[in-house]
Parts: C-alpha cells; structure tokens; sequence
C-alpha cells in the first residue's frame, strides 16, 4: 500500500465508524471479459461508512469505482486503487403499498427487490432481461426493458441520494437539484456514489406470454402495422442465418399461473450440447450456420408457426437465461429503421446477391468473406418519449418517438474469445451509426469520444460541468470514462483521475487483466 495511505489509514477506527476493508481482492466481470485487483476492496454497510470511505479516499489521494454484480462485460468497472461494493448496503427503507412509492438502499439486487416489493403487492413496473444487477447500477448504465408502454428503468425514479467526492451526501429530484438529479439518473458511476433511490412501484401483476417462432419477413411485414403494440411487453430474436425469429409478446391478466413447457432440450442437455457445439466452431467457424440452424430447430422447433403459452408473475416472465459467458454489443436506433437495419445485416451476413429477393443493398465496408458469427440478434423497443419524469442527459434513446433495440451476442466458450469478434463488430457498429444509432452504455461498444460527442452534443457538454463541479479532481473517473465521455485533455489528466497503463490475458480462462495507476 502506498505511503500515503498507510498513513491516514492508521487508526481509521477511532470514530467508531468501521472501514470494512481487505486487499487481495480479484474482481471480475460476470462474463470474466475483463479483472482487475484493486489496492482495496469496500463492502460498507451504512451511510456513514460510505461517506468515510470517500473521505479517507479524498485523503489518501486515491480513486474510487463502484460495482455490484460486474453484468456489464467491459472494462467500466476495472481498477487498481479502491472499490467498493454495495452488496450489504442493501435494505428496504420504507414503503407506502397505496401510492407504490419505495426507498431502498442502492445496492440491492433487482431479484431481492422484486421479492420484497411482492411481500408488499407490488413489482417494478418492467425489467430488463436479467434481474443480478443492484438497483443502481441499472440506472447509472441506462437499462431498460421490452416494452413500446414503457422507457428506460429510471423513468421511475422519483429521487435520489448521491454521495460526492467531497464526502457529503445530497439528496436531488425533478425539483430538488434537478440538473445533478438528470446527470445522476445516468451516472456511468462517474458523479458519486448513489447511496439511496425512491422510486415508484405498480400493484404487483401476471403475464401471460406466448412465444411464436416464424419467417423474418412476416416480422418486416408486420413491422409499421401492429408488431410492437399488440401487447404491453413485446421482444424478439431474429436468426440470420435461417431467416427466421422468436416472438414473444405478454399481456398482463388475472388467470392462475401455468409454467412453460419444459422439452428434454431445455436443460442440461441443451445446454452442453449449444456450449460445446460452440466451442467447436472456435476451430471451424465454418459450422457455425449449422449450429445456429440445429440448436434453434432444437429448442424451438423446427416448423414455423409454432408457439409455446405461459402465464408466471412478471418477476419471472420478463427475465430470460443470459446461458455463457458473452460479449454484448447493443444499440438504439430509431424504431421504423428496424427492417432496414436487420435486412442489411442479413445481406452482409450471408453474403446475398442482388438477385434474392431479401436482398438489399448494405454498403458496409467491411468484408464478411470467411466470417461465421453467433446468433441470436436480440431486438427490443422502448419509449422514453411517454415518461413525465426529466430524461438523463446521456440518455441513449431517440428523442423524438419510440427507441429500437439491436443487440449483437457473441458467446465465449469456455471463456474463450471468439474469432469472428472484431470484424463482425467493426462492421455492426458501422452500420448501427449509418442508422443514426448511440450504444447502449453498459455494453462492449468501442465508438469513442469523436463520435460520441457528435450523438450527445451540447447534453454531454452539460454533464461533463455538473460532474466537473461535484468532483472536480477526478476521484470517480477511470480510463473508460476518458476515452468515451471525458473531454480530451491533451495527454493530462485530473488529479485523481486514473489511467490504464497495461494490459495483459490472464492465465484463466483468457482473462484481460488490467494494471491502472492514479499518477
């Protein structure tokens, strides 16, 4: 431990406020993309620890990050200095079950809390597709759900507390601090510490779902009609190798529960037989279109016209199997840019001629001879436009209408990268702009600061100031922030800012593991 620290960390418990502190800690992300051993590893359980963890940080000179289940597959959360941990922060401090509005400490995990919210008759209005990430970081990376009905999660939030580099807390609402509150609803972790979120609850609900397997071109045609609002809920995942897509609509309804049909497939078997089949075609990409052909067949069906029908508590019906270790690179475009942007892929992807009929001009500028990629592409819609809550300055979503969700996974099996990953994002992120796109924040997406700053314009230059005001030493700014959202400062850096100084894969499992320094 630097000098420095050891200093002002000696009797750090003479106020009787403990510092709950170890060192050796190896952090990762859930998919081991990237890790990183940070100096110290924070788990505090109030707020008073979390204020003297800022505090002692401000003392000692050293960054801080925050992080909860490390979902977010890049290198956001990756540090050499302090982290700290919100898992045991993480209560439920008050509910009012007639108006659905609910406090609760920030690090609790969306799966806890739809538990405790349904003691109380209550759910979150709509969830994103995995339920591990804490409360608040899913608002700070911008997530949302599948619905046309509903925007990005922290639509509901009615007001939040955030404590700043300098060690104090402060409250802020629409109405209270309403610029700190419009940068905080979408932090990147880069203003503070959230510590507290009261948000808005809706009386608890069912849904019946059912899913639908068919041709991508009935999906086009019905595309500007009805597809996305002949229910509340509605995602899709669209095959480009077989031309084919799952749709999966709900609606909410008072009948009794009834499980989805479980096929032998849809365990264990399926599961090692997709994982292998995968890791396979790390060394013959080649059968990769196969794959994708035989797993779908197995675990949809192979006829088209098929459909599966549940009904299950929305807790459990709008979550689905994230399966392996992944890359996610996801977009948002303007909704009715959707067929464009899929038919264009296709073309690119299996490589049409002009004289097939779903042929259409792509005009990607990157070759896709020899490229086999993973499938499913996942597609899902919001609406930002319908909150009467203030949108986040780096809110990702079209300002103007309803918001398109394009989401490219590749799979790592057995945490090994695949071969098809840098063309085949290059070309995605190519054409995600062509369409007018902005990356979803919490994803492996490598547009930087240029580009960004032309989709964000002067609402990127507003929430640059209101995070240069609340910690104008960089104690939460780490190399990802610099490259994407900071300003270029030509080669220097803020006081506590902290820059990457090496790189390197791990010896487990095809880690990347970070080295970061603070000066």
């Amino acid at each position: 431990m630097h000098p420095v620290a050891e200093s002002e960390l000696r009797g750090h418990n003479a106020d009787g406020i403990p510092f709950r502190a170890k060192p050796h800690h190896v952090h990762r992300t859930w998919a081991r993309t990237f890790s990183s051993i940070p100096e110290l590893y924070i788990q505090p359980e109030t707020l008073a620890e979390i204020e003297k963890v800022v505090s002692l940080a401000q003392k000692c000179r050293r960054r801080i990050v925050t992080t909860g289940c490390g979902h977010s597959p890049s290198n956001i959360t990756c540090t050499s200095s302090w982290m700290v941990n919100l898992d045991r922060f993480n209560k439920i401090l008050a509910v009012n079950s007639e108006t659905g509005v609910v406090t609760m400490e920030s690090g609790i995990r969306l799966y806890t809390l739809c538990e405790e919210l349904e003691r109380y008759g209550l759910a979150m209005p709509n969830l994103g597709s995995i339920n591990q990430q804490s409360i608040a970081g899913a608002i700070s990376t911008g997530t949302h759900g599948s619905s046309a009905n509903h925007g990005l999660m922290s639509e509901d939030v009615l007001s939040l507390k955030i404590t700043l580099a300098n060690g104090t807390t402060e409250s802020c609402s629409a109405e209270s601090s309403p610029e700190l509150f419009q940068a905080a609803l979408l932090s990147l972790g880069a203003l503070g510490i959230i510590t507290e979120i009261t948000f808005r609850a809706v009386p608890a609900f069912t849904l019946k779902w059912t899913q639908t397997i068919d041709a991508d071109h009935k999906l086009f045609k019905r595309w500007p009609i009805d597809l996305w609002t002949q229910s509340e809920f509605v995602r899709i995942w669209w095959f480009p190798y077989t031309r084919r897509a799952v749709i999966w609509q709900a609606d909410k309804t008072t009948e009794p529960e009834q499980d989805p049909p479980v096929s032998y497939y849809d365990g264990t078997l399926g599961y090692y037989v997709y994982h292998n089949l995968l890791s396979v075609a790390q060394f013959a990409p080649r059968i990769l279109p196969w794959v994708e052909w035989f797993v779908f067949g197995m675990q949809y069906g192979f006829a088209n016209g098929s459909t599966t029908t549940a009904i299950q508590p929305s807790r459990k019906a709008l979550l689905m199997n994230c399966l392996y270790s992944q890359f996610v690179n996801e977009w948002a475009i303007p909704l009715h840019k959707g067929p464009e942007a899929l038919r264009r892929l296709s073309s690119w992807l299996n490589h049409l001629s002009p004289d097939d009929p779903d042929y259409v001009a792509h005009n990607i500028p990157f070759s896709a001879d020899g490229l086999y990629v993973h499938a499913p592409v996942e597609v899902r819609v919001s609406d930002t436009t319908l909150t009467s809550n203030v949108r986040p300055f780096l809110d990702p979503t079209v300002e103007d209408g309803p918001t398109l969700y394009l989401n490219a996974t590749l799979y790592r099996p057995y945490w090994r990268d695949p071969p098809c990953r840098d063309r085949y994002y290059e070309a995605f992120e190519w054409l995600m702009k062509d369409m007018g796109g902005r990356p979803h924040w919490a994803k492996n997406f490598e547009t930087y600061r240029p580009d960004i700053e032309g989709m964000y314009g002067k609402k990127l230059q507003t929430f640059r100031r209101i995070r240069n005001d609340v910690d104008p030493e960089g104690m939460f700014v780490g190399p990802w922030h610099r490259e994407r959202i900071m300003a270029d400062l030509q080669g220097s850096k803020l006081q506590l800012e902290e820059i990457e100084v090496s790189r390197k894969k791990a010896t487990d499992g095809g880690l990347v593991v970070l080295g970061l320094v603070e000066s």
